[in-house]
C-alpha cells in the first residue's frame, strides 16, 4: 500500500503478505534461501518436446510449483518438432495427475487457443523452465509484438543460451501479466514438504502403512512401499525420485538433523543385516 504522489516518489505505507511465493535454493551456498516470484496465479512449468525433454527435472519444478501456493500447468513447447506429442504428453500425466498438460507450438500457433483461459485481466503467471525451451518467443507471441530477444538453441543437444538474464513484469493485451524468469536447468530444493506431498501424492499414499514403524523401505517385511511397485500400483521411478527431492529438501531445510536420521537410518540397516545374518546361521 502506498501514499500515492503524482509529481513525486510515492510512499510506502505497508507491506501485504505474500499470497504465493516460489523460491529455490540460492546457487550461493553461503547464502539461503532465493526468491524468485511471488503473487501470482498460474505458474507454467515449460519444456520443450525436443532433445532436452526431462520428466525428472519436470518433477522438480512441479513440487517447488505447488510450494507456492498458486496453480501449476504444464507447457510444452516446440510441438512443431514432434510428429505427435501424444506420448510425451501421455508420459507428463503419469507424474502430474490432476495438472493441465498443453502442447503449443509459437511456430505454427498450435494449442495457443488453450492459453486463453488462463490469461484473464488481473491474472499472473511466472513462466519457469530451462534455458532456450520457448518463454521468450512465447512471451512475444501472445503481446502480440517483440518485447524480448531470441536466442537459437545449440543443435547437437537442443539446449539454448539464457535469453532472460533478469527477472521481468509484462503487461499483456489481454490484461493479464507474465513474469518471466531466467533460465533455471538446476533448481535447488527449498521447504517443500507441502509442494512434495501434491506432487507425490501417489506416493505418499502408501507411507505410514508399512508394518514395522521404522521401516526403511528396503528389505523389512511388511513394506508397503514395496508391496505397491510389485503389485504395480506405483513405478519404481517415481518412489526414487520421491526419495531424491525428499532427502534433498530435508537436507536443505536442516543439514545437522539430515545428517542425524542419515546416520541412524544407516543403524537400522546395519542391525536389520545383523538380524538376517542370525537367522540364516
Amino acid at each position: 500500500m502506498i501514499d500515492y504522489i503524482d509529481n513525486g516518489d510515492s510512499r510506502i505505507i505497508s507491506t501485504f503478505p505474500r499470497q504465493t511465493y516460489f523460491s529455490r535454493k540460492d546457487p550461493d551456498p553461503r547464502r539461503g534461501e532465493q526468491a524468485v516470484a511471488a503473487n501470482f496465479d498460474y505458474v507454467f512449468i515449460m519444456q520443450s518436446l525436443n532433445m532436452d525433454f526431462n520428466l525428472k527435472r519436470l518433477e522438480r519444478y512441479l513440487t517447488l510449483a505447488w510450494q507456492s501456493g498458486a496453480t501449476p500447468v504444464i507447457i510444452l513447447t516446440k510441438a512443431d518438432l514432434v510428429y505427435d506429442p501424444d506420448e510425451q504428453i501421455d508420459a507428463v500425466k503419469q507424474i502430474a495427475p490432476g495438472v493441465p498438460v498443453h502442447a503449443i507450438s509459437v511456430m505454427t500457433g498450435y494449442g495457443l487457443d488453450m492459453l486463453e483461459q488462463y490469461l484473464r485481466p488481473g491474472k499472473t503467471i511466472v513462466f519457469l523452465g530451462s534455458s532456450g525451451i520457448g518463454k521468450s518467443s512465447l512471451v512475444n507471441t501472445l503481446s502480440g509484438e517483440e518485447l524480448m530477444a531470441v536466442n537459437a538453441i545449440r543443435e547437437d543437444d537442443s539446449r539454448g543460451r539464457h535469453t532472460t538474464t533478469h527477472r521481468q513484469l509484462l503487461t499483456l493485451p489481454t490484461g493479464a501479466m507474465v513474469i518471466d524468469t531466467p533460465g533455471m536447468r538446476e533448481l535447488g530444493m527449498w521447504d517443500v514438504s507441502e509442494g512434495l506431498s501434491n506432487a507425490f501424492a501417489d506416493v505418499e499414499q502408501f507411507l505410514g502403512k508399512c508394518r514395522f514403524r521404522d521401516c526403511t523401505h528396503q528389505s523389512e517385511p511388511g513394506c508397503a512401499i514395496k508391496a505397491a511397485i510389485q503389485r504395480g500400483e506405483l513405478y519404481a521411478t517415481r518412489w526414487k525420485s520421491y526419495c531424491a527431492l525428499e532427502k534433498e529438501a530435508r537436507y536443505a531445510d536442516d543439514k545437522a538433523d539430515f545428517l542425524r536420521q542419515k546416520q541412524q537410518w544407516s543403524k537400522n540397516l546395519r542391525k536389520g543385516d545383523k538380524n538376517k545374518k542370525k537367522e540364516i546361521w
